[in-house]
């Protein structure tokens, strides 16, 4: 199974963005990442994806919504967060 497409939403000297950049480098996953700090239509699809979204990062795994950074650790924490990232 292919590991699943991972989105990050952040903003320009986000502490919480770096510590979740930093948690996925750390188990070797690659994802991409949209700064919104200016707006733009990047924050508009981020909004669409997560409507009660309002502050960064938003971490989407494949199709799921994690949330946050705290939430993102969470998962980690619970042991969950390997068997997410490989799909």
């Amino acid at each position: 199974m292919a590991a699943p497409n991972i989105d990050i939403y952040t903003k320009f000297a986000c502490p919480f963005c770096v510590r979740a950049k930093q948690l996925l480098s750390a188990k070797g996953a690659s994802f991409n990442e949209y700064d919104i700090t200016a707006g733009g239509e990047k924050r508009d699809e981020m909004l669409a994806r997560a409507p009660d979204a309002r502050t960064v990062p938003q971490i989407f795994i494949g199709d799921r919504h994690v949330g946050g950074s705290d939430d993102l650790a969470a998962l980690e924490h619970a042991g969950e967060l390997d068997a997410l990232l490989a799909g």
